[in-house]
């Protein structure tokens, strides 16, 4: 099995994402809830889109 996106609604009803890794373990998060499911699977759509061309900053020098 690939890491999957899973959508969801939080405790007061917002629809968020997480990417999880085939371990279970959370890779990132939607960091926001949506209004709207529309809005989260587009959130996703976009870190789909965007993660090919993510630089990578190293802040430890």
């Amino acid at each position: 099995m690939a890491a999957r996106f899973e959508v969801y609604k939080d405790k007061i009803g917002a629809f968020r994402w997480r990417l999880t890794h085939t371990n279970g373990h959370t890779i990132a998060n939607s960091g926001e809830g949506y209004t709207t499911k529309v809005n989260a699977m587009g959130g996703i759509n976009s870190v789909k889109g965007n993660v090919p061309n993510a630089a990578i900053e190293d802040r430890t020098v």
